[in-house]
């Protein structure tokens, strides 16, 4: 069985060194244990580190896409190279490397599909009350949404089976953490968690710019990631708001006219037929996003089909472990 960690990198050199020192040589389950390194566009020199240190694999962008995007070509390229389960850890030495085992050891088993290393979040020092807040906050939310029970959904620190790596998507460029898990929960993945340890920070966050735009950008990815697994139940939701509204409008407009009185609230009979309106076209949005969404379910299960293929294929093809 092989392992492949993965590590998304942009002008990481001078942490690299200590996360690649950090790495496991060898772990229960696992016959080969390789490396990878995305080097998303770093303007420092953290591919001469990478190879200084003796990296298996090292995926050059270009230029700077984005973290999303990182982990997305990494996973591929992974695949690519016959992983048998993929680690993703960052570049910035935040997560315990000796942690893997912890990591992988489901997926060894059989049990589990996906797995996120949980850090504890009220024992880290460098975070911040409010930050602590919004990480919990935030957990609870996208829990709600996915119907899983990960307790720290922006852990980026995680193990992925191959068919697993095989079915993802990621829609969005400023990160994979939320979207992957919803997608997870409800396309019905084995998706679990495992305590990890965290190092001290080493550097702030370039994901989190500012509290109010990660917030903003993170219920965003939320809410769109949602609506895309589940279009008809969000309409549907959305268009009892003023259906329900227009119905105690209609009704009060009748109760009036009933008793004698309606001819002056002829207004609430106008805003009825407007918020009634507006239900009908929410639930017809519902409707035909329902029916885009079995499409796009078609397509990516083709995808799947052809990238296990082609796994299998260049399973098949490379040469034997020693």
């Amino acid at each position: 069985m092989k392992l492949i960690i993965q590590i998304p990198c942009y002008n990481e050199q001078m942490t690299l060194p200590q996360v690649l020192q950090d790495l496991p040589r060898q772990l229960p389950g696992i016959d080969t244990i390789e490396t990878l390194v995305i080097d998303d566009g770093s303007t420092d020199n953290t591919v001469a580190v990478a190879r200084q240190h003796g990296v298996d694999h090292i995926l050059m962008l270009g230029s700077n896409h984005g973290l999303a995007t990182a982990f997305l070509r990494g996973m591929a390229r992974c695949l690519e190279l016959g992983a048998d389960i993929i680690v993703n850890t960052d570049g910035d030495n935040q997560y315990d490397g000796s942690c893997i085992a912890d990591l992988i050891g489901p997926i060894v088993e059989g049990r589990l599909d996906v797995v996120v290393g949980c850090r504890p979040i009220e024992q880290i020092e460098a975070f911040s009350w409010w930050k602590k807040r919004l990480q919990g906050f935030g957990s609870r939310m996208v829990r709600q949404f996915s119907g899983t029970d990960i307790p720290d959904t922006t852990s980026g620190f995680r193990a992925y089976s191959a068919e697993a790596a095989m079915k993802l998507h990621v829609f969005n460029r400023y990160t994979y953490t939320l979207e992957t898990i919803i997608q997870a929960g409800l396309m019905g993945q084995r998706i679990g968690s495992a305590p990890i340890r965290v190092n001290a920070p080493t550097r702030p966050s370039r994901l989190i710019r500012s509290t109010p735009g990660y917030v903003g950008r993170s219920v965003s990815i939320i809410l769109r990631s949602y609506i895309t697994y589940k279009p008809l139940r969000t309409f549907f939701y959305a268009a009892m708001i003023p259906m329900l509204a227009g119905f105690a409008l209609c009704g009060r407009f009748l109760w009036f006219y009933a008793t004698g009185s309606g001819k002056g609230h002829l207004q609430s009979l106008i805003l009825a037929a407007v918020l009634l309106i507006l239900a009908f076209h929410l639930m017809t949005l519902g409707i035909l996003a329902d029916l885009i969404s079995a499409n796009r379910q078609l397509i990516q299960e083709t995808l799947y089909l052809a990238r296990r293929k082609l796994y299998g294929n260049r399973k098949r093809s490379a040469p034997s472990e020693p």
